[in-house]
């Protein structure tokens, strides 16, 4: 019996396929898009301001709420927050990238990518209440510029209107070193994929042709490994765009649009606010995917 299923199978490698592919893609359309499908829906509902129920009749409403300049000043905020962490990375993971393609031993390199990954090993709560404390007003920081004798700057800094706050650990400048910190690995290794797959001959070619490393840099070594960038930039900002733990945590008043989501849909209970909430940064990310796809983000990945 065994026997003849194996060679039907076999005979049939189409079948084969399908029977692999079925279980997966039935997960991802019954859970994954279901649950944007559910989300969808709801978000044409709205809460009655009376009632406090939600009422299940198709309205535009809730969405004329995303307009309004609260919610304006929401997804502008968060997705200046996505796009400063994203070019952060992109600034630091470069070099180290570019160092363990170019120039590590098989050795070092693979204790590189230990340390690289290490972080990711670890509870992603226990990586941010490890920076709650570091950036709080008794951390180590606050620790080192008492030291050095540069409370003085470091009270100067948190007066900022925007950036500061009481501390570090309570400032929009507390979010963007954590966001930084826990996406970083997410866009040195697609960079140090993009960066081994430049053959080393054209680097040659370009010194041989009389270019100075700065030239050769610019319009032969970026260009070819810029499909990298772009293929982390898809990581650090997505994540950082929906992410609700690390502005709550390190957070002051102002909300970013996986805090808001989480806050209408758990206090005030406005599941077609939250739901129509979520569909905003669900439409940045396919746009920006588009605009990826285009730079050849995806060879890279």
């Amino acid at each position: 019996m065994l026997n003849r299923i194996s060679t039907y199978l076999y005979q049939r490698p189409s079948l084969v396929l399908l029977l692999l592919l079925v279980p997966p893609l039935a997960w991802f359309a019954v859970v994954y898009l279901g649950s944007l499908a559910s989300l969808l829906v709801n978000s044409f509902f709205y809460l009655d301001d009376f009632t406090g129920k939600v009422v299940t009749k198709f309205t535009l409403r809730t969405y004329a709420q995303l307009f309004e300049p609260a919610s304006l000043d929401i997804f502008f905020r968060t997705t200046l927050m996505a796009a400063l962490v994203t070019l952060a990375s992109a600034v630091i993971a470069f070099p180290l990238a570019y160092y363990t393609a170019r120039f590590a031993s098989a050795r070092w390199k693979t204790t590189l990518y230990i340390l690289i990954t290490l972080p990711l090993w670890s509870s992603y709560l226990v990586r941010v209440y490890s920076w709650k404390l570091i950036l709080a007003q008794e951390g180590i920081i606050s620790w080192f510029a008492h030291v050095l004798w540069l409370d003085g700057l470091l009270d100067w800094y948190l007066k900022l209107p925007g950036i500061g706050g009481p501390s570090l650990s309570v400032s929009a400048t507390g979010v963007f070193l954590v966001f930084v910190y826990i996406w970083l690995p997410y866009m040195i290794l697609p960079i140090q994929t993009a960066l081994e797959r430049v053959p080393r001959s054209l680097l040659e070619a370009s010194g041989d042709l009389g270019a100075t490393p700065s030239q050769t840099f610019w319009t032969v070594l970026l260009p070819l490994s810029f499909p990298g960038v772009i293929a982390g930039s898809i990581f650090t900002f997505s994540l950082s765009l929906g992410d609700f733990i690390v502005p709550s945590m390190f957070g002051n008043s102002s909300y970013y649009i996986g805090k808001a989501v989480l806050s209408f849909q758990g206090t005030s209970g406005n599941i077609p606010l939250a739901a129509a909430f979520t569909m905003g940064p669900i439409v940045i990310m396919l746009t920006y995917l588009l605009i990826a796809r285009k730079l050849g983000a995806f060879d890279a990945l």
